[in-house]
């Protein structure tokens, strides 16, 4: 097995979003915001190459939407999903599975395209099978009031009407559980639900890919949850459970959305879990 990151873009999003009832006294310290108090955010996938599989972690936000549109986000740096790939000698059609750990539209835009003469949508990676589950997408496909603006049609219902869509199967007790792609999946229904984390065995480390149960090694403080969170209290026993057996086990967390820290770990202190490395993806995955 391979690992590669792959940098789908960078934009930035409001601080105080971010970190929700946290102060800005204290989260600006580790997430700077600039002067419309808006911070750096990734948007950092994962490719995993194992056997006959080249398997896709999250997309970005692709570039299909409008101008006015990207413009709420700040896009910034000369990342894409297309350089990134190339730059380890793969192209979007060699993909052979995009896994979706959620449907939010900075994690799977990049997922579907416009056809080439702009009049629909079709999937961008022609020749991968769509992984989401079956709860999620049904709560994606009806939204809530909250997260409609999050859930996009043009990214979502382009996967199923091309018949590449598939849904991992959820044991119902396994709080981490197998999956058919390789990698144990733990889900979480704080931030939206059914999101899916993947926890990858590789060269005797866990890596584990932590999408939006913690976006920047900022958000560690179990405290520390996002505006955007549908159920913020789930989250925080979701997210403490989960610290702590990081903290335990030496988890290396791949974070998605820190613009400036890219694995890092963590351990016990007397304040609780704590920042206790931090790496580039170079460090850990070659």
């Amino acid at each position: 097995m391979k690992l590669y990151p792959i940098e789908a873009g960078n934009f930035k999003l409001d601080g105080g979003a971010m970190f929700g009832v946290v102060p800005k006294t204290l989260w600006n310290k580790t997430n700077p915001a600039d002067e419309n108090n808006l911070i750096d955010i990734a948007a950092r996938c994962l490719l995993v190459e194992d056997g006959n599989r080249l398997i896709l972690i999250d997309t970005g936000m692709g570039n299909k939407q409008s101008e006015k549109f990207f413009g709420y986000y700040s896009l910034w740096g000369d990342h894409s999903l297309d350089k990134s790939l190339a730059k380890y000698g793969f192209h979007r059609d060699d993909i052979t599975d995009v896994f979706m750990t959620h449907l939010h539209f900075d994690h799977c835009g990049g997922s579907v395209q416009w056809n080439k003469d702009r009049t629909g949508y079709e999937v961008a990676f022609k020749n991968a099978t769509f992984w989401s589950n079956d709860n999620h997408w049904d709560w994606a496909t009806k939204p809530n009031a909250r997260e409609k603006a999050s859930f996009l049609s043009e990214n979502i219902l382009p996967m199923q009407e091309s018949g590449q869509l598939k849904f991992i199967n959820r044991p119902q007790t396994d709080f981490l559980a197998e999956s058919e792609l390789g990698f144990g999946i733990l889900f979480a229904d704080g931030h939206t639900e059914k999101q899916m984390l993947p926890h990858i065995n590789y060269n005797g480390k866990t890596i584990v890919f932590c999408a939006d149960l913690l976006a920047t090694a900022g958000h560690i403080p179990i405290p520390y949850v996002m505006g955007y969170d549908t159920r913020p209290l789930l989250t925080i026993d979701e997210k403490a459970k989960f610290m702590n057996l990081a903290a335990e086990n030496n988890y290396y967390l791949f974070l998605e959305h820190d613009a400036h820290n890219q694995i890092i770990t963590v351990e016990q202190t007397e304040k609780g879990v704590r920042l206790k490395e931090v790496f580039s993806c170079e460090d850990i995955l070659g």
